[in-house]
């Protein structure tokens, strides 16, 4: 199916436990992105999983857009430059897909404001290196494959590939003593990856009990 104009405006928007505008555009067999700018970016959040898409590409300007889901799809390869039309992207979930170079997260470093990246189940994830290798080329990264990102890896990954760029550690640094603040008040609504993958399993719940039990974490 392709994702048409009409099969956007007829899509389900709703607000989240987060309490974001997200639109559900899953499980269509969509295979390429293509009439997003139909949404009028009016979503925080839009769900492409359980699709056929093999490329991440064809963004329109979308500044409200935070969080893109797009696991158990075929993608092979992201278009650069999308930070130009994705600016404020700070959640990128590409679990279970086909991705399998590392030049691919070069395409990402643009996405300056990117906390949570997951590759799980990429072929990616087996090459040497792989992870030193991401969060070298995005040092801002909180969350990699929902583990939080060490200062610990940081500093060996300006071993292995050499320096940032000027006051990334810093930032890096900053954010993390914030994150550790936050979680030592007990509250997992406070690590935005340990969110979205309460947010991704309440979504695959298949009981009211079970969507109960998650959004009262949700709401811890």
């Amino acid at each position: 199916m392709r994702l048409t104009v009409d099969v956007i405006e007829s899509a389900r928007i709703f607000l989240n436990p987060l309490q974001e505008r997200e639109i559900s555009l899953r499980g269509l067999k969509i295979p390429e992105i293509e009439n997003l700018g139909a949404t009028r970016d009016q979503c925080d959040v839009i769900d492409l999983s359980d699709n056929d898409i093999r490329v991440l590409e064809n963004l329109p300007q979308l500044k409200r857009l935070r969080m893109i889901l797009l696991n158990n799809n075929q993608i092979e390869s992201i278009q650069e430059g999308i930070e130009e039309n994705a600016p404020h992207l700070d959640t990128l979930i590409l679990t279970n897909n086909h991705l399998s170079d590392l030049s691919e997260i070069d395409k990402l470093h643009g996405l300056k404001k990117l906390t949570s990246l997951s590759l799980i189940d990429n072929p990616i994830c087996v090459r040497k290196q792989y992870r030193l290798y991401t969060i070298h080329k995005l040092p801002w990264l909180k969350f990699l494959d929902f583990e939080k990102v060490k200062t610990s890896e940081l500093d060996e990954a300006v071993k292995t590939f050499g320096s940032k760029e000027d006051g990334e550690l810093d930032r890096h640094a900053d954010a993390t003593a914030t994150e550790t603040k936050s979680m030592s008040n007990g509250s997992i609504s406070s690590s935005k990856e340990e969110r979205a993958r309460i947010l991704e399993q309440i979504r695959n719940a298949t009981t009211k009990e079970e969507i109960d039990r998650l959004e009262k974490l949700l709401k811890a």
